[in-house]
């Protein structure tokens, strides 16, 4: 157990204790804190206090960082959609409500649950016990394709093509308002937003490069139906650039404050093609995921 003791300034007086643990040690979560605070593993002169506790100047704060214990992830027998694979890599078609990988309080149920049943020991250890076979991912509301590598060197050559750019990623949304211009390009800065940590905003500051093509595939009374073509990766990129642009995604709770008359449960956002060199062969790999039923019988609406 590593164990951290200060004393509180004249600046940080007056701050709340699990705020101010939060700033000092950026890299604890704000919940993971007020649990160490409600386990007595944070003492304020020698005493347990509460999350909400005001500090004062002088005040000596003791914490005691329990070790981290790696968890034990599970292989499950939950169904995939298989869309290709072969000895290298695995591509999926993700369904709505699946999280890509284990996080804390999220330890079964994952994509990564069911691939470790499907693909037994054959899964790369590059990004470790946690995501196995993982190099890329989509949001727990997004559906669509997904790349699964098999082997470290298969994780090795997807990653380098990510990084590049090269590799193709064209994705289906439901957009609010008509867009005008049959096609365009956002290109827009994509980082944390300042205001809301678990939001990313175009954000010029911090914000790391990001670009958007979008092409008009068809037009309603309210809403757009388009192809969204990635040519960067950034987390929320789709989301956050047509929210940008004044077309926030049909069903997206956290970019869009506009009513939906449809109860979606989440963005209207589905990873269609996703093309890729392969990995031992170096030929040209294109897989395309079918629309799901949810987004066929919502065009069929509109």
């Amino acid at each position: 157990m590593e164990q951290f003791i200060y004393q509180i300034g004249l600046e940080e007086a007056d701050e709340r204790l699990d705020k101010w643990i939060s700033s000092v040690l950026p890299k604890l979560s704000r919940s993971y804190i007020q649990k160490c605070i409600k386990e007595n593993d944070v003492l304020v002169n020698l005493k347990p206090q509460k999350a909400s506790y005001r500090l004062k100047l002088e005040d000596e704060i003791v914490f005691s960082v329990p070790e981290a214990v790696e968890p034990v992830i599970e292989a499950e027998n939950i169904p995939l959609s298989v869309l290709y694979e072969d000895e290298d890599v695995l591509v999926v078609d993700k369904p709505k409500g699946m999280v890509v990988h284990p996080a804390p309080g999220h330890y079964s149920g994952t994509l990564v649950n069911a691939v470790m049943y499907h693909c037994r020991d054959h899964l790369s250890g590059i990004n470790g016990v946690m995501r196995p076979g993982i190099v890329h991912r989509i949001d727990r509301d997004t559906t669509g394709s997904l790349i699964i590598c098999k082997n470290d060197h298969a994780h090795r050559e997807i990653a380098a093509q990510l990084k590049d750019h090269t590799i193709t990623r064209k994705y289906r949304a439901i957009v609010h308002g008509v867009l005008k211009k049959d096609r365009g390009v956002v290109d827009a800065p994509v980082g944390r937003d300042p205001k809301e940590r678990k939001r990313m905003a175009v954000n010029e500051k911090t914000g790391r490069h990001a670009v958007t093509h979008y092409l008009v595939l068809q037009r309603f009374q309210e809403y757009t139906y388009i192809e969204c073509e990635l040519e960067t990766g950034r987390t929320h990129q789709i989301r956050v650039h047509m929210a940008y642009i004044g077309h926030p995604l049909l069903g997206d709770a956290v970019y869009c404050h506009k009513k939906e008359p449809y109860h979606l449960e989440g963005q209207t956002l589905h990873a269609m093609v996703l093309g890729f060199m392969h990995p031992s062969t170096d030929r040209y790999l294109e897989v395309t995921a079918p629309l799901p039923a949810y987004f066929e019988h919502l065009l069929h609406i509109l």
